[in-house]
């Protein structure tokens, strides 16, 4: 099937070898998932717990090709994305709602902002002016380390590229100023902990 971004570009989606497959140091049981995959099976667990509703953002499509080869079956061809993706994910905690990006880099030093679209920081930008919850969360696979980053150093940082300063965020950056998220069985990524640690020291600044 052939997918285009809006601006006609043909999306290609990433392999997914053995290749690719990373090594982890805190947790066998998360082995071969990607980021997405702790983040949903964590939404998931969350639900069950009562303590957050938070599901993937659905994809818009449109299908302008499809072929049936057999009466029970039809077959996607061509299709487009209908409008610029947001954010990955969203939903509410607390009475709070939230809205995060969730991103993979095998960079062990830096994050590169290539990784993050001008429409995404606009989008969480509204979010943040309407007293939301946004922030990135990032997994550097080769080292296994996870992340959530304030939606702040993360406009800090897309501000100095975009007046021609460096293209990437320092992994120093994300000891400093992220909340690092141990991965576990299950939940395999709390990353609320890391929101509530968040929360708690910009509390602590006011």
């Amino acid at each position: 099937m052939v997918i285009n971004y809006p601006n006609g570009k043909i999306y290609t989606p990433k392999k997914n070898t053995s290749e690719n497959r990373t090594k982890k140091d805190y947790s066998f049981s998360n082995r071969g998932k990607t980021l997405e995959d702790e983040i949903n099976e964590t939404n998931d667990y969350y639900m069950q717990q009562g303590t957050a509703v938070i599901h993937k953002k659905p994809v818009p499509i449109q299908v302008v090709k499809v072929e049936y080869p057999s009466r029970s079956a039809a077959v996607i061809k061509e299709a487009y994305y209908r409008t610029a993706s947001t954010t990955d994910f969203n939903g509410v905690w607390q009475g709070i709602h939230v809205d995060f990006e969730a991103k993979e880099t095998k960079n062990k030093t830096s994050f590169p902002l290539k990784n993050i679209h001008a429409h995404q920081i606009d989008h969480m930008r509204l979010v943040a002016q309407q007293k939301g919850l946004t922030f990135l969360i990032v997994r550097f696979s080769l080292i296994n380390r996870y992340f959530v980053l304030p939606f702040a150093p993360l406009l800090d940082a897309w501000e100095e590229m975009c007046k021609g300063g460096r293209k990437s965020i320092p992994f120093d950056i994300f000891e400093q100023n992220a909340y690092e998220i141990v991965p576990g069985a299950y939940p395999p990524i709390d990353y609320l902990k890391g929101v509530i640690n968040m929360i708690s020291e910009e509390s602590g600044k006011q």
